[in-house]
């Protein structure tokens, strides 16, 4: 006998997929060139951008990763909502004007781009490691994806993982095969919208569904106290600190990871940066704290005093979403919401994918080995590549489920994530920030912080008398500030060209 229900669910996905396609089709007809496929030619609005961005910036992590992180911490989840705020309205207020404008001006449509502009290097050691350190950790954060892709159709809809990961990986894979960054930003526009309003409107929907007892803090405090602390839930005043910072210095990834400030580079003129930074935030702020505020209705909702949160809900709470749409909505609605965690996972991979592919044809093919090939001649190049980065992260992901079945997954996104941004965001903010900023500084920067992010996951974390508090912390935070320091100090002794000092000024006054 048919399940109704499965059928129902397949059917809302398929109208989901049926629109993603039609973005791409359309968006093909825009694809002129590489500017049009890697930056949509720096001709998009403000909401798209800004919904794009969030959309990017989030993934999955918010809809499954956050929803379990307030599960399983409580009210300190919230310090995530509160640095991730930080992060979009710095980098929205403070940043965006002054990248947009300065790549601008270089006519750069890659990172890498924009640091061989800025530095007015004449070798290609910059563009080198930079494009290399983008495709060695954007492979590993869409595999991290893929490998959610098959999580989520295992737990929400009975597919097989492996089933379910090449389902995901093709769809994904189509739309931006034909449309490019235009349809990456579109479809992110789209799939940003399902996200924003399944968010907010689903924590509303199970408060007034469940039985409210005493209130919410007393619904914690019968499971156990500790989860109202905002301040941490350890009795180890040192471990709450490096738990805080860990939940709140995710926002420093915000402050110029690539696959977010292309789309600065992307929006048509400043005066849209000012209105999409309003869009930007008002996402964040009502999205993160909804996806937290998730969790902790379900740990009230599902786990009682003494029990195993993770038992329950599984890994770091992975299951909190599937689990509280089974119990609270209708099956369409259910359905709705695997298109949006689908949404959230898929944002992410486009984009990424794109960037990758930039390094590979911009940054390497034609800057490095064929500068005499025209810009409108490697559309195809470009598709091929981004068709090699995507095969290449989906044998990573299959392995990865292969050999450690029991991973937990949310933190090889964070470790992808945190890669990319203790690599890159110092580098963008003191290229924006501070013009004793050396070529030679920006190579420690990177190299700096690409070693750090292994060190500290790979080596600190398994001390024994302080990895707990490296676990705590996690990757992030310290690999960001080893890569500033060391940046500083080497600018220091090997300081910037006077002809590059002498462009920015020019750039900065006009």
């Amino acid at each position: 006998m048919v399940d109704q229900n499965l059928v129902i669910k397949i059917a809302v996905l398929a109208v989901y997929v049926g629109i993603l396609f039609l973005i791409g089709i359309l968006a093909s007809r825009k694809i002129k060139g590489m500017s049009d496929y890697y930056v949509g030619g720096k001709k998009m609005g403000f909401w798209a951008v800004a919904f794009s961005a969030r959309a990017t910036g989030e993934s999955g992590w918010l809809l499954i990763g956050l929803t379990g992180m307030g599960a399983i911490a409580g009210y300190s989840a919230y310090w995530v909502v509160l640095g991730e705020l930080l992060g979009v309205f710095i980098s929205w207020q403070f940043m965006a004007k002054r990248f947009k404008k300065r790549s601008d001006a270089f006519g750069a449509i890659t990172i890498p781009d924009y640091l061989q502009s800025h530095f007015k290097t004449s070798t290609h050691t910059l563009r080198i490691i930079a494009a290399s350190v983008l495709v060695v950790f954007i492979v590993i954060y869409v595999a991290s994806q893929i490998d959610v892709t098959g999580v989520a159709f295992e737990s929400m809809l009975g597919i097989n993982y492996k089933l379910g990961a090449l389902i995901g990986f093709f769809i994904v894979l189509a739309y931006i095969f034909f449309g490019g960054f235009v349809a990456a930003v579109w479809s992110d526009f789209f799939q940003g919208l399902l996200m924003f309003f399944g968010l907010v409107l689903l924590p509303i929907v199970v408060w007034f569904s469940m039985d409210h007892g005493a209130g919410i803090t007393a619904g914690l405090n019968a499971i156990d106290p500790t989860l109202t602390n905002i301040m941490g839930r350890s009795s180890d005043g040192w471990m709450n600190l490096f738990t805080i910072l860990g939940f709140s210095m995710i926002g420093l990834g915000f402050l110029g990871s690539p696959q977010v400030y292309v789309r600065f580079m992307s929006i048509k003129n400043k005066k849209e940066i000012d209105k999409g930074k309003w869009v930007a935030c008002i996402f964040t702020l009502l999205t993160d704290t909804a996806a937290v505020t998730i969790g902790i209705l379900a740990r009230i909702y599902f786990t009682t005093n003494g029990q195993d949160p993770e038992a329950v809900l599984g890994n770091n709470g992975e299951d909190v979403l599937s689990m509280i749409t089974e119990s609270f909505l209708p099956t369409i609605l259910v359905a709705l919401f695997i298109a949006i965690v689908l949404s959230a996972i898929m944002s992410t991979i486009d984009s990424l994918l794109i960037l990758a592919s930039s390094a590979i044809t911009r940054d390497f093919y034609q800057k490095i080995f064929r500068p005499d090939i025209k810009d409108e001649n490697l559309t195809k190049f470009s598709r091929a590549s981004t068709i090699i980065m995507a095969f290449s992260a989906l044998v990573i992901a299959l392995i990865m489920n292969y050999v450690s079945p029991d991973r937990q997954i949310f933190w090889v996104i964070i470790f992808g994530w945190s890669g990319i941004a203790a690599t890159f965001c110092p580098v963008i903010i003191l290229t924006l920030f501070w013009k004793g900023y050396s070529e030679k500084g920006a190579i420690a920067s990177m190299i700096s912080g690409f070693v750090a992010v292994m060190l500290f996951n790979f080596v600190f974390k398994e001390i024994e008398t302080i990895g707990a508090y490296f676990v705590a912390v996690d990757v992030l935070f310290p690999s960001f500030l080893v890569s500033m320091l060391v940046g500083l100090l080497v600018s220091k002794l090997y300081p910037p060209r006077k002809e590059a000092l002498e462009m920015i000024e020019q750039i900065d006054n006009k």
